[in-house]
């Protein structure tokens, strides 16, 4: 299979389904920001920390996938007239989400409470944290836009909502870990 198939030299692209739509296209923007979310996570992942924070992130990486599918997806070419899904593609559980919120009760029972808003920062593993879960919020943006638009299923927006969250929260564990100063955020009235 070759990489380039020149099929998207005017700007189109196709979507699970064959459906051809502009590169520009929300679901394009949706699924494009969720790809870049997990690059990011690949970075993190091959920093010096712990080995369980590297598996979990090998999990969501992959679910990422599997949402990027789900976006990616022409939901009219998605199910047979016969009412039967035409595509093969695994689903966001509940319990992919429960797993997140999990996760983050875990760091957060041996994490300093939190007094005020926190500076991005700290540490280089830290900041990469932070810049993916910004990336998260922009994919969670799109995603929501694309729902209001071309529904799909609401689990997918709440994995991204929990996903961003789990950023923060992975964040504080590794400036913790790494012995990284949190700059707390604190308005003057020069602000």
């Amino acid at each position: 299979m070759k990489i380039y198939t020149k099929t998207g030299d005017k700007g189109t692209t196709a979507l699970f389904g064959g459906t051809r739509v502009p590169k520009h296209h929300m679901r394009i923007e949706s699924y494009g920001s969720i790809d870049e979310l997990n690059s990011w996570l690949g970075l993190i992942r091959d920093q010096a920390i712990d080995t369980h924070s590297k598996k979990v992130i090998a999990l969501i990486q992959n679910k990422l996938f599997t949402i990027g599918a789900i976006l990616a997806t022409d939901p009219e070419k998605a199910i047979l007239k016969s009412g039967k899904e035409r595509l093969n593609i695994p689903k966001i559980e509940a319990t992919d989400i429960e797993f997140l919120e999990k996760e983050m009760d875990t760091m957060e029972a041996k994490l300093p409470q939190m007094t005020h808003f926190i500076l991005p920062g700290g540490h280089t593993t830290v900041s990469y944290c932070h810049i993916a879960r910004t990336v998260c919020r922009r994919g969670e943006r799109m995603a929501s836009f694309l729902n209001e638009n071309e529904p799909y299923d609401e689990r997918v927006l709440m994995y991204i909502n929990r996903l961003s969250d789990y950023l923060f929260v992975l964040a504080r564990k590794l400036s913790l870990d790494l012995k990284a100063e949190e700059i707390k955020w604190i308005p003057t009235k020069n602000d």
